[in-house]
């Protein structure tokens, strides 16, 4: 599957600080992508939707059964009322048992420097995981 491009829901003021969210996940085995697939995509959905969002984009490996996001918001506070909210609660719970690995890291930049590069995602998680 393609990535799926970044998207802008809600543009921030150009001279905006966002607070960046990007993640790694893999899955346990090939039998698990589909469903984790269906599940980022419904997430996807609900994150386009979700107050405080400013950009979103997402990429899957199938055949390596890696899943990647990216997402730029407002602040910290949106991230969390997100995550905290359904279906993401649910679903998140519900794929803990596919897991093998997942990464999360944050940062903040200027709104200028949105999107966000798949190059920069993955050396940051690189890092992330270099340390854990």
């Amino acid at each position: 599957m393609p990535a799926v491009p970044w998207i802008q829901p809600q543009a921030p003021a150009s001279d905006a600080e966002v607070t960046v969210m990007a993640s790694r996940f893999e899955v346990r085995s090939l039998r698990q992508v589909p469903g984790f697939l269906r599940a980022s995509m419904v997430l996807w959905w609900q994150a386009r939707r979700s107050e405080g969002v400013r950009g979103l984009a997402l990429k899957a490996e199938p055949f390596r059964r890696t899943f990647w996001t990216v997402s730029a918001w407002r602040d910290r506070d949106a991230i969390n009322a997100y995550a905290a909210s359904d279906p993401h609660r649910s679903v998140m719970r519900s794929q803990r048992g596919v897991m093998k690995e997942s990464v999360f890291v944050f940062w903040t930049v200027p709104a200028a420097e949105l999107p966000i590069t798949w190059e920069e995602v993955e050396r940051r998680v690189a890092e992330r995981r270099a340390v854990a």
